[in-house]
């Protein structure tokens, strides 16, 4: 079964941009949930797969939507903590290059970054990603990720539910997006996810299932 990976930080940690109290209800509660409903689901259809990747390509492929959906929301909060940090660590120097590359710098990735992330409509995410023609900026309804798009490594992403941000900026979006993109983004994390994307180590993984012992 899965288990709710501990934050990588402290509930406090990423404030004032995140609060603790959002912390504790969006890791303790709505993440937790997610894996419970997951590891139900499998247990009920057989499913013993001991990669969350695996268990989220297999629910869309076979039109599982309960299960995809809770999977692929679990898979993608613990990339979500990942992805963000209190350091305010730089993008390494061959990832600022692909930045200006596509977008002509980090302050112009910010302005199309948080203008996808509100024009998103409903719940979801947002992504900036690598691909085999350069950096990209996509976004994603529900529990949707980029795990099924070949050639795509996802960098940082941005939690677009309410459940993210209703607590501290109510219904400002725009207002949390912009505070998460100046202060959250783990640049070492991205960095290294952008070597993986160009064949250079591996790309992040979620933790195994855990083995029950009867």
């Amino acid at each position: 079964m899965f288990k709710l990976p501990p934050l990588p930080y402290a509930y406090d940690a990423l404030e004032p941009a995140v609060s603790e109290e959002t912390m504790r209800l969006h890791h303790d509660k709505h993440h937790a949930k997610y894996f419970d409903t997951t590891n139900k689901l499998m247990q009920q259809e057989g499913i013993d797969l001991p990669a969350l990747e695996d268990v989220v390509l297999l629910a869309k492929r076979d039109g599982k939507a309960k299960l995809f959906n809770n999977a692929a929301q679990a898979w993608n909060h613990t990339f979500f903590w990942t992805c963000m940090s209190p350091g305010r660590p730089q993008p390494s120097a061959e990832l600022k290059s692909a930045i200006d590359q596509a977008f002509g710098g980090l302050e112009q990735l910010k302005a199309k970054f948080v203008e996808e992330g509100v024009g998103h409509f409903g719940s979801g995410w947002v992504w900036l990603s690598a691909a085999a023609d350069g950096l990209r900026i996509d976004s994603t309804h529900d529990g949707d990720n980029l795990l099924s798009k070949k050639g795509v490594v996802p960098l940082i992403t941005c939690d677009l539910w309410e459940h993210a941000y209703y607590v501290d900026y109510r219904n400002d979006r725009q207002g949390f997006i912009e505070a998460w993109f100046d202060a959250l983004p783990n640049w070492d994390f991205a960095s290294s996810q952008f070597l993986a994307a160009r064949g250079q180590g591996q790309a992040w993984k979620h933790p195994a299932a855990e083995t029950v012992k009867a």
